[in-house]
């Protein structure tokens, strides 16, 4: 078996490096380019995309994964035609393309009447949880009427939030609250990640509101 140890860990950096500097205001040139790299681990293979530029991180040929992109079609590499024969390229599927959206810690902690209780991650837990222990590590997870908050660490590392409100309690605000808590629940100075699919507009809203910024787009292809 090939030993992805060395592209994996430069493949990690670059992102990394990319993602610290998409957090501090500062975009790749759009100048058309779509840099190909190893994933960055096992779990994480797909395409995160930028105005004008974009980063294809897969375990496979580049050479292959170029000669699917058409020189200066900017959408080629988010596209369902590239997406669908990469997926089936590396024996993965391709789940949605989701808004990347990032913002900054927030100091002091969570308002005192979401009365959030943190749960636990084990033996049995939460679904939610359970769905996010697949995709990210370092999951934590808190609870409060209606609602539950998740944070842990996906692509490249980076700090990752997902929220999920009862459908009987939805419209009330409680999504942006959650998101907002969120951001009170991570170190100072973290920047907090979220991707959201856009036809999700409840969702979308209630990010944004929260204070996330879009700063791109991006495909994970799931090995389930």
């Amino acid at each position: 078996m090939r030993d992805h140890s060395a592209a994996r860990a430069a493949s990690r950096a670059k992102l990394a490096g990319l993602l610290d500097a998409l957090a501090a205001g500062t975009y790749p040139a759009p100048d058309g380019t779509v840099t190909i790299s190893s994933q960055p681990s096992d779990r994480d293979a797909g395409v995160l995309s930028m105005t004008g530029c974009a980063v294809v991180f897969a375990d496979t040929d580049p050479d292959w994964i170029a000669a699917q992109l058409p020189p200066g079609d900017l959408s080629a590499p988010l596209s369902g035609t590239f997406l669908a024969a990469l997926s089936e390229r590396l024996g993965r599927r391709t789940h949605s393309v989701d808004m990347l959206t990032r913002t900054a810690a927030l100091p002091g902690l969570p308002p005192p009447d979401l009365a959030l209780e943190e749960l636990p991650t084990a033996p049995a837990p939460h679904p939610r949880i359970a769905r996010a222990l697949h995709y990210r590590d370092e999951v934590r997870a808190w609870q409060t009427s209606g609602g539950v908050v998740l944070l842990g660490r996906g692509l490249a590392g980076r700090l990752e939030v997902a929220v999920e409100v009862d459908p009987e309690h939805r419209g009330h605000g409680l999504g942006t609250r959650l998101a907002t808590a969120a951001r009170h629940l991570v170190p100072a100075g973290a920047t907090l990640w979220a991707q959201i699919a856009p036809a999700n507009a409840a969702s979308v809203r209630a990010f944004l509101r929260a204070g996330f910024r879009p700063v791109g787009a991006e495909a994970l292809l799931g090995r389930d």
